[in-house]
Parts: C-alpha cells; sequence; structure tokens
C-alpha cells in the first residue's frame, strides 16, 4: 500500500534544513572554538567565572577543518539566512494548509500515562507507524517536531541575530546579555544536535530507504502486515 505522506513544501523544507545543519553545526564548533567558554550575563573574557568550560572540538567536526574563524562566520551566516527564509515560508505556508492543526496539534488523550506507555511500547519494538493511519504522527513525533518548529529553531535564529554585530541591542537583553544569547545559542544548537542524531537513527531503524524516498518523493510504502492489521 502506497501512502502520501509528505506534500512537496514540507519535503523542499526537509532538505533546505538538513543542509543548513550540515553546515551550520560545524560552522558554529568552528567558531566556538575561538573563545571554547560560555558565560552568563553581558560581559565574559579568560578570567571571568564560565558555567560551562570546553576543549576545543576536532578538526573533524569543524567546518573549516582548519582554524579560520573569518571563515567560518560566512558559512554560517549563509546559511543561516537560508534556514531563517525557510522557516519564515514554511510557518505560514503550514498554518494555511492547516498541515500544523491538523498533524502537529497534540490532543489531551495522547498526553494520558496509558497512552504514552503504549507509544513508547511500540517504539521500544520498532513500530513507529499507526496502522490505522500510517500518516499519523505519534505524540512523541508531534512533541519533538513541534518543539523543533516553535521553540529551537526561533530560538537559534533570534539569539544568533543577538550576536551578530551591529545588530539591535535591545534583542541581546531581551536574553539577559550578549552572553547568554550566546550560552542559550549553544545549548538551542546542542538540543538540535541531539534530536538530529535521535531522527537519524529513528530512520535507520524504521527502514531508511522507505523513509528517504518518501521524503523524496512524498509516497510511503506501508508493510504488508500493517494493512492487514489495518
Amino acid at each position: 500500500m502506497q501512502v502520501y505522506r509528505h506534500r512537496l513544501i514540507t519535503r523542499l523544507w526537509h532538505w533546505l534544513n538538513a543542509l543548513a545543519v550540515l553546515v551550520m553545526i560545524p560552522s558554529g564548533l568552528m567558531i566556538f572554538n575561538a573563545h571554547p567558554r560560555l558565560y552568563w550575563g553581558n560581559y565574559g573574557a579568560n578570567f571571568d567565572h564560565a558555567w560551562l568550560k570546553l576543549p576545543q572540538w576536532p578538526g573533524w567536526l569543524t567546518l573549516p577543518s582548519t582554524y579560520d574563524l573569518a571563515g567560518a562566520r560566512h558559512w554560517h551566516l549563509a546559511f543561516a539566512l537560508v534556514l531563517a527564509f525557510s522557516l519564515l515560508v514554511y510557518l505560514p505556508w503550514s498554518l494555511l494548509n492547516r498541515h500544523i492543526q491538523r498533524d502537529l496539534r497534540i490532543r489531551g488523550a495522547e498526553l494520558a500515562p496509558a497512552h504514552l506507555a503504549q507509544d513508547l511500547e511500540a517504539h521500544w519494538q520498532l513500530r513507529f507507524h499507526d496502522p490505522a493511519d500510517p500518516k499519523a504522527y505519534n505524540i512523541f513525533q508531534k512533541a519533538s517536531y513541534a518543539g523543533v518548529l516553535f521553540i529551537l529553531l526561533p530560538l537559534l535564529i533570534f539569539t544568533g541575530l543577538a550576536l551578530a554585530p551591529g545588530m539591535w541591542p535591545w534583542l541581546a537583553d531581551m536574553f539577559g546579555g550578549r552572553q547568554s544569547a550566546r550560552s542559550l545559542h549553544f545549548i538551542a544548537m546542542a538540543l538540535l544536535s541531539l534530536f538530529t542524531v535521535v531522527h537519524l537513527t529513528l530512520v535507520i531503524l524504521a527502514g531508511p530507504v522507505n523513509e528517504v524516498r518518501s521524503m523524496i518523493t512524498g509516497w510511503w510504502k506501508a508493510p504488508e502486515d500493517m494493512g492487514e492489521a489495518a
């Protein structure tokens, strides 16, 4: 059974985001290498107390692979524009065609302990799709996708703007200072990286050929036993 799961705009947005994330995370790590310490407030320097201090990231995780702060900033800013403008188009479009209301709205019954336990058990058994409605997202998908759409991506964009030289000073003040904005930017990046790793792991477990094909063509092939169960 073939199921049409992903509209064209969702597929385009997904791959634009994938490209942007693949560039922005390693280029951001190179920028972080210039001063691998995080602070709260407006100011932070070598002799100030840092709430987080990390060793420098190795070259195989950064872009460029050798120390180049200016080059990393160019890569980061270029793909930050891709991330921001694609979200600016995708969110209103998804609201207008009711994709968000229809597919990502979390209903009260889905938060019931019994329902959460049932979905968790299905995940452990590598059953990620509802036989009754293969297009439907489960509660964990809804919560994670909504969190990325409405919390992590906007937080990354606005804290990034707060860090950009020459941008509005009041934006950094909204986050408690420039160093606080930098810390929140790093935390959001770490959470987005974790989401990406979990997402890719689940794609592999669910059947990478079928899942990737559905994100390219829009069509997802339901397993035969799912059709029988439905």
